[in-house]
């Protein structure tokens, strides 16, 4: 039998240790990708600042979201970080579209309906390929990030179309950059793969409980707590109506994601304030919440992603102090969120039946605002 040179045996070793290595393990893990488009999404900033007239403001907010984002992750606190990364994506293409006027200034009305058919067209076919998208090998709280941006995309689409033609075509401009950073953010997410293999969570629809979730906002919507905390309304109902929408369109870890933020909004208009023992017992509560979860062998990332909100509440980067709405916000996490989630898994109740005449109301707000 003919020896094979050193080198050549070596060579041909490495070529079938790789060719039996598992495609997983040469992609990059999901948190080093995340963390590349922070970087990226950074770096865009610095070479091509925002410009316009809110270009400030909104470079700041994006500039926020980015380093919270950055914060989370080297936190190792990854559903946290892939949020806010959505976050930014969402403000940076919104601002780029609408520092991109010049078109829509100079054709008016047509001009701007042309660049919206065009992207009402490329969002169509991604809400049709999200609708088929396989996600055997997402953690859920990946797929529940992605289904709620791409469940954002199109109403925010609608809206920049409304803006348009009740104002001036260009004041359409930043919805259309919003809904594109959404879509482009679901799609990012569907690229996070994870070898992990946890038991499936049981999803189904949320409508019950965004039924009794509605009555109990509407029941809360009384003076004057409905004029000292309107934007806490508005973020409440907002979160209600997206988690509403996704469920009818069978993003169901979308809605489960949207109706908890929405049952963190509704906790938070009678939170109380908490002193310094109170405090103390919330950090010991969330260690305690954060090892239950570690120790499951189920996918609890949404109720993760929920946890780790609270503990960047809590323990500041900066080392800063909490605000007292941060402290409040961490205790309706750990008291109103968490049974809520669990709660999901169990099968849904059943609908109220109504009876006798009805009326019907139809609200018209902006989506999402």
């Amino acid at each position: 039998m003919t020896l094979l040179p050193a080198r050549l045996r070596f060579i041909l070793i490495f070529a079938i240790a790789t060719a039996f290595t598992s495609p997983l393990a040469s992609q990059s893990s999901p948190i080093s990708q995340v963390k590349a488009e922070i970087a990226r999404l950074q770096q865009s900033l610095k070479d091509h600042p925002l410009s316009g007239q809110d270009s400030p403001q909104l470079a700041t907010m994006a500039n926020d979201a980015l380093k919270s984002a950055s914060d989370a992750a080297d936190a190792q606190q990854f559903y946290l970080s892939l949020e806010k990364l959505g976050q930014a994506e969402d403000l940076l293409q919104g601002a780029r579209s609408a520092s991109d006027k010049a078109d829509v200034e100079k054709g008016g009305l047509a001009a701007f309906e042309s660049q919206w058919a065009k992207v009402s067209l490329h969002l169509s076919a991604l809400d049709k390929d999200a609708h088929a998208r396989e996600w055997t090998h997402s953690p859920l709280a990946i797929r529940a990030l992605a289904e709620a941006a791409q469940g954002r995309a199109i109403p925010l689409l609608a809206g920049g179309r409304g803006f348009a033609t009740a104002t001036a075509p260009k004041d359409g401009l930043f919805y259309i950059g919003q809904a594109q950073g959404e879509a482009d953010f679901a799609t990012f997410c569907a690229s996070l793969k994870s070898d992990a293999r946890t038991p499936a969570f049981p999803l189904r629809s949320l409508l019950p409980e965004l039924r009794a979730l509605q009555e109990k906002t509407n029941a809360a919507f009384q003076p004057p707590k409905s004029i000292d905390l309107h934007s806490r309304f508005i973020a409440l109902n907002s979160q209600i109506k997206l988690a509403e929408e996704l469920d009818a369109s069978r993003f169901y870890a979308g809605a489960l994601y949207a109706y908890l933020d929405a049952l963190r909004h509704y906790g938070m208009l009678d939170a109380p304030p908490l002193d310094a023992s109170a405090q103390a017992q919330i950090k010991q509560d969330v260690v305690a919440a954060t090892k239950k979860l570690a120790a499951s062998s189920a996918d609890d990332s949404i109720a993760q992603l929920f946890l780790q909100r609270a503990s960047s509440y809590t323990t500041h980067a900066d080392g800063s102090a909490p605000s007292a709405d941060e402290w409040r916000g961490t205790r309706v996490i750990l008291d109103q969120v968490l049974p809520a989630y669990y709660a999901a898994q169990k099968p849904a109740a059943a609908l109220a039946q109504t009876s006798g005449k009805t009326v019907d109301i139809t609200l018209v707000r902006w989506p999402y605002t």
